[in-house]
């Protein structure tokens, strides 16, 4: 190796290791219970009332799309992040555009609140998109400073 190109080697912080494994089990957390809703697995499935389970089924194809997209797209973003692919950036996009949209449905044309009833489900939504936009900013002010390739 040459001097040249060897002060051209960028050092991996070691917060991206800490922030890309949270990030990853986080997203993984979202895409189990994906997992789990669209495969119907009873077990999973006991802890909720009829009403409930009645309005998962009630999603229009487009939302399932569009949750698949939030969650898949976390997970993928994450191990991106962990291979520092600057392509980590755009999933992230996808992913938090495809939660919001998701988000959307779910709070403004059909009933979630009736359904599933009280605020922590709301204050939960409003983790998911502040760890949504941390990641996206995160991932982007990387690979602006070089760390992402």
């Amino acid at each position: 190796m040459t001097e040249s190109s060897a002060s051209l080697r960028v050092v991996t912080p070691w917060h991206v290791w800490l922030v890309g494994v949270l990030a990853l089990l986080w997203n993984c957390v979202g895409a189990f219970d994906y997992f789990m809703t669209e495969s119907h697995n009873a077990s999973y499935l006991s802890a909720f009332t009829p009403q409930q389970l009645a309005y998962f089924d009630s999603f229009p194809a487009w939302v399932v799309a569009t949750w698949a997209l939030g969650v898949w797209g976390g997970v993928l973003g994450s191990v991106l992040l962990l291979l520092r692919r600057k392509s980590a950036v755009p999933v992230f996009v996808i992913s938090l555009v495809g939660m919001l949209i998701t988000f959307f449905h779910n709070y403004m044309l059909a009933d979630w609140f009736a359904t599933m009833g009280g605020m922590s489900g709301l204050a939960f939504t409003v983790a998911i998109v502040i760890v949504g936009v941390a990641l996206l900013l995160y991932s982007r002010s990387l690979a602006r400073n070089g760390i992402l390739r």
